[in-house]
């Protein structure tokens, strides 16, 4: 156990999450009403459609998973992930914070009635709609995709690369169809996301293309 301890001690990284989500807790039940609407026109364009809380849903495996992975398979990128993931989220609380925030895009009505339209009542009824901006749904997906698109034991598994991606993509499509969030939301959590990406991952790309790079046989 104590060898087992010590080859794993990174995973104590993770309890950042028991703060977050102490904080995020907080958060949600302090701002309820008085807050900054966040809402810009094509949102009232894309229609609702609940079959997207299954990609949506999905969004808490992909994040597991891969977390995991990178835990126990790839130390370095495991500190990388978790480095992009808790920066972001740790930036979320605090825009939260300054600058209260929420929506009002939930349909009242719901034109059908089925299993999905009730996944989708259980999710409004965990979730408010509030503390919205920028969607950690959108953010730590891409996150998680970048992470599995530069891991070397994971490059040339095809499957993994697709799925990842097509995954990515429709849990970002399911925030704005299950109108849990704006488009606002989504293209800050995708600009949060290059700018951490720049922060984290930007010198390791370039040591590698640096190593890459073709050499001229003056050069050394």
């Amino acid at each position: 156990m104590k060898e087992l301890f010590k080859r794993y001690k990174h995973a104590g990284y993770l309890l950042y999450m028991v703060g977050y989500l102490i904080v995020f807790q907080f958060l949600e039940k302090t701002v309820t009403t008085n807050f900054h609407e966040i809402h810009i026109w094509i949102d009232d364009e894309i229609p609702f459609c609940e079959y997207f809380i299954i990609p949506y849903l999905m969004w808490f495996g992909f994040v597991a998973v891969t977390i995991v992975y990178f835990l126990f398979q790839d130390k370095k990128g495991y500190y990388k992930l978790i480095t992009f993931l808790f920066t972001g989220m740790t930036i979320f609380l605090l825009v939260s914070y300054i600058y209260p925030n929420g929506h009002h895009l939930r349909p009242n009505v719901f034109a059908r009635d089925n299993i999905f339209v009730d996944l989708v009542k259980m999710l409004y009824e965990a979730d408010t709609d509030t503390n919205v901006l920028p969607s950690i749904h959108v953010y730590n997906s891409i996150g998680c995709y970048i992470a599995i698109s530069k891991c070397p034991k994971l490059r040339n598994k095809k499957w993994i690369q697709t799925g990842s991606f097509v995954l990515t993509v429709l849990i970002i499509m399911a925030t704005m169809f299950l109108k849990q969030h704006s488009v606002i939301d989504v293209v800050a959590g995708m600009v949060m996301a290059r700018i951490i990406y720049e922060i984290v991952y930007h010198y390791e790309d370039y040591v590698d293309y640096e190593k890459k790079r073709p050499r001229l046989v003056w050069q050394k």
